[in-house]
């Protein structure tokens, strides 16, 4: 009999006041006991719109049925049909825009924790070692992947199912991209990535760390001098973008990425930590993403009094809900319609202050949000030592700049097609790279389409 609870069943937590100070993960996870709870609110749709809201199409309703018949192996299977990273997709998906959002529970109270039930069942399957991946007998061809981001190791994962020789190369000393250098261990532990990771080299990817593609090697070297046949570009977006505002060249300014990078894969929050992070008292996030709030509380767990600065209200926060619902139960303080002008310095060049002007928003800008239009005469100073900038990335320019033929746009994106395809025979891009900074799963749909792509480009061959 269905659950007709109009709640999700909740999920335990680490208190606020314990979570801000450690790196530990926040959400601890479903009990098999409230899986089951949850999963019964599932009324198993004949028509699923949860599945059209689902950028890789997992068969939702059927995963969710095998949890509400016990069959932990069975609910894996149908996961792990659609989804190569379903352990990172139940921690980081934007459940609510997606899966959730179309979910007909949503209607009359809470969706389904479609999110929450795809971690319980992956955790379960690493926890027990399990794989139903079935690989193909080597086909005798070979594919390069630039990059081991959702994108790359998702397009990896579907070329090695089908038989081909897959090598992934990787600009950094540890591989999954945004997963390991972007997205905080209280979110992800990176433990769980490192289990994604070698579950594709268990089915036999190569994977070449401190690989700079554009420097080491150009993409005509690894197809016309190394052999490869097909090259799928997915480099993400690792390009910070600043605000061009007076002072951004301070002692105490980072890009997001930057510090970040120093808190996820440097490991700076540890003791005596060769790569220390910045030692601040308070700090100036700016942004409403995301990784604004992935900044903002890595930097009170560095023992900081935290600002997020932000130009619109809270009604247009890009970030997801959860996130800042997290970050304030937090104590990280939220000043809104607020906007930077100018940064600050003492007389050693080190961020001393931010001058900060009020906005109120006025007419509808080309992205259908209200435009921020500052208050005349509403400047005043805030008193900080360190300023993050949260306000978004581009693609690097290595790839473009080394690879003669490869079509960009005006915001330095690979432009591609629908399939993946680029202007260069046998060259094929998806994810950030080619749309701009975008979620994981819309990355690791994109790699999905792309192995397709390079699978019937190079069965003509």
């Amino acid at each position: 009999m269905a659950n007709m609870s109009l709640e999700k069943t909740k999920m335990n937590e680490q208190a606020p006041e314990v979570r801000n100070k450690n790196y530990s993960e926040v959400a601890l996870g479903y009990t098999h006991e409230q899986a089951l709870n949850e999963a019964s609110r599932c009324l198993n749709c004949k028509n699923p719109a949860c599945v059209k809201g689902c950028p890789v199409n997992v068969p939702i309703p059927q995963f969710i049925k095998k949890i509400q018949e016990g069959d932990m192996q069975g609910a894996y299977e149908e996961l792990s049909s659609a989804n190569a990273l379903p352990a990172i997709c139940g921690r980081v998906c934007p459940q609510e825009n997606q899966c959730e959002g179309k979910c007909v529970r949503g209607i009359k109270g809470e969706p389904v924790g479609i999110g929450r039930l795809e971690r319980f069942v992956a955790d379960w399957a690493l926890e027990n070692d399990v794989s139903t991946a079935k690989v193909a007998p080597p086909n005798g061809k070979k594919v390069a992947v630039i990059g081991s981001g959702p994108a790359g190791l998702t397009c990896a994962g579907e070329l090695a199912k089908k038989g081909y020789s897959v090598t992934i190369f990787e600009a950094f000393h540890v591989a999954g991209g945004v997963l390991s250098y972007g997205i905080p261990e209280f979110r992800l532990p990176k433990a769980i990535v490192q289990k994604e990771v070698d579950n594709l080299r268990k089915l036999g990817v190569d994977i070449e760390l401190n690989m700079v593609i554009g420097k080491i090697l150009s993409i005509d070297e690894l197809m016309d001098e190394m052999g490869y046949q097909a090259v799928f570009i997915g480099t993400g977006a690792g390009l910070p973008n600043f605000m061009k505002i007076p002072g951004e060249s301070l002692v105490g300014v980072f890009s997001a990425n930057e510090y970040l990078t120093r808190i996820n894969l440097m490991k700076a929050y540890r003791e005596n930590n060769p790569t220390p992070v910045f030692e601040s008292k308070k700090v100036a996030v700016l942004g409403g993403g995301n990784v604004a709030m992935d900044a903002a509380r890595c930097a009170k767990r560095q023992g900081a009094d935290v600002h997020i600065v932000y130009r619109r209200g809270e009604a247009e926060l890009p970030a997801r809900a959860e996130e800042v619902h997290h970050a304030k139960e937090e104590g990280i303080i939220f000043d809104l319609l607020c906007n930077p002008v100018a940064i600050e310095g003492d007389d050693k060049g080190r961020v001393k202050s931010m001058k900060v002007i009020r906005m109120e928003l006025g007419e509808p800008d080309a992205s259908g949000r209200r435009r921020p239009v500052p208050i005349e005469g509403s400047e005043f100073e805030m008193d900080v030592d360190t300023v993050i900038v949260a306000i978004g990335t581009s693609p690097n320019p290595l790839i473009r700049s080394t690879t003669p033929g490869l079509d960009t746009n005006n915001r330095g994106c690979i432009t591609t097609g629908e399939d993946g395809t680029t202007s260069r025979e046998g060259v094929f891009a998806g994810g950030d790279a080619s749309t701009g900074a975008a979620t994981v799963i819309l990355a690791m749909g994109a790699g999905k389409t792309a192995a397709k792509s390079i699978d019937e480009y190079l069965q003509k061959k």
